[in-house]
């Protein structure tokens, strides 16, 4: 495999930018038929950079890969002559909130809300490192090898805060990221967008937003890597073909906050308090001046696993066949928050399944949310799941809330220290089912009254 050196092409780790020499190296590597470009060690600035087919970008240890705080600095692609955009490829779209506001029919009919999204040339989508119709690409890091997005701040992004991405990759195949920390990005670290054949090992993404964010994107493998998060650890939707094993994930809001289509979590640690704060707390100086935790920050993970399926993307196939398996759960507010069509996050396509086995669950604080889709029978099932709600603060009065479900199974289900009434509150939906369960002196089951409003538990 043939190397170059972005040393070779005049980078240097003084201080100033080196976008266009790094460039020149994956460029030259590129027109030579691919290889291997090396970041050696020291402290590169660097806006952002075009990988492209058949590279590795090598990181040797202590190299360090830095984000410019100017988010101006992430257009190269505009210009690039390598590989140039159609017209139809960039555009100035801005990010749309998805709040929930709307109805399902002006979610469909308007999708041309969703070009920054949609679009890899976009402001949204820009990243320190990014691929586009891109194939057998690689980041290597050696250990002490390190992406910092220094917290860009872009007062135009998402949430007139947020800037570029660690990395964004955009209807790209045969990728391999492995060995490295990324850390502080201005947005998610990983966003990859109809990506397929991806494999991750033995990273670590600490502080800034989402740890690994991946969308309508097939067969990928995520091993031994460790997140902890201002925001989810592991999220994307519309995926198929998931494999997630040996993660320890530490999130102020979801450990998983993901939907998709044959999906396999196991031998994964989820818990908090978290190491960051949620980085939504941050005050609007705090956001400006690239703070790594909010001075009133919250440090909860709100849910172990919540379901994700917006509008912003296209859902190509039927959720399901979700199974978290092996796994510790500890002071998560929920076990599972699935709370379909009533919030904007969960309005595109429902979930068929979901399954929990051989799961320990500790610190529980609050219901575990069922709340499916009238139309698509869902089931829950519970299986060697041992919980115990432990002795905080918070406690739940019930352990779930269901609605518009079609069966909830409990299999050797044990729950401790639980004070309620009920295991299960159910305001409508189908059976429950429950085999060699404990569940103390409460009740399996009873109604909710029609004035029970979700939120409030």
């Amino acid at each position: 495999m043939k190397e170059f050196n972005v040393k070779d092409f005049g980078a240097v780790a003084d201080g100033t930018l080196q976008t266009e020499k790094i460039q020149s190296a994956i460029d030259a590597c590129f027109i030579e038929g691919g290889g291997k470009v090396i970041i050696p060690e020291g402290e590169f600035l660097t806006g952002g950079i075009r990988l492209r087919s058949n590279i590795t970008l090598y990181l040797k240890s202590g190299a360090i890969l830095k984000g410019s705080r100017n988010p101006e600095d992430y257009f190269g692609y505009i210009n690039d002559k390598i590989e140039p955009l159609s017209e139809s490829e960039i555009t100035d779209a801005p990010y749309v909130h998805v709040s929930g506001v709307k109805g399902e029919t002006e979610y469909v009919e308007n999708r041309e809300e969703y070009r920054y999204k949609r679009t890899p040339g976009s402001r949204w989508n820009n990243a320190i490192i990014r691929t586009i119709n891109a194939e057998n690409v690689a980041i290597i890091g050696e250990e002490g090898s390190v992406i910092d997005g220094d917290n860009c701040y872009d007062e135009i992004g998402e949430e007139q805060y947020r800037g570029p991405h660690g990395m964004t990759m955009f209807k790209t195949k045969n990728i391999k990221l492995s060995g490295y920390t990324i850390k502080n990005c201005g947005n998610w670290a990983h966003n990859l967008l109809f990506c397929e054949n991806i494999t991750v090992s033995k990273i670590t993404a600490l502080a800034g937003h989402d740890g690994f964010d991946a969308a309508v994107s097939r067969n990928i493998t995520i091993a031994d890597s460790e997140f902890y998060t201002g925001d989810d650890c592991i999220a994307g939707f519309g995926n198929a073909n998931i494999y997630i094993s040996g993660c320890i994930l530490n999130s102020a809001c979801s450990a998983m906050r993901f939907g998709g289509t044959n999906v396999l979590v196991e031998n994964c640690r989820m818990y908090s308090p978290c190491r960051y704060s949620f980085r939504g707390r941050l005050t609007k100086e705090e956001k400006e001046s690239g703070a790594m935790v909010a001075s009133a920050g919250r440090y909860n993970m709100l849910s172990a696993f919540t379901y994700y399926g917006d509008y912003t993307l296209p859902i190509k196939e039927q959720p399901g066949n979700i199974i978290i398996r092996n796994c510790e759960m500890e002071n998560a507010g929920k076990m599972l928050h699935y709370h379909y069509g009533r919030e904007g996050w969960q309005r595109n396509r429902p979930m068929t399944d979901i399954t929990f086995e051989n799961v320990v669950a500790k610190g529980i604080a609050l219901p575990m949310i069922v709340c499916g889709d009238k139309n698509v029978p869902f089931t829950l099932k519970l299986k060697n799941v041992n919980v115990d709600i432990g002795n905080g603060e918070q406690t739940p009065d019930t352990f779930m809330y269901a609605e518009d479900f079609e069966k909830i199974e409990l299999e050797n289900f044990t729950l401790k220290n639980f004070k309620g009434d009920a295991v299960i509150l159910k305001k409508s939906g189908g059976t429950v089912e429950a085999i060699n369960s404990d569940i103390g002196k409460a009740q399996l089951t009873t109604d909710a009254s029609e004035k029970i409003d979700v939120r409030s538990i």
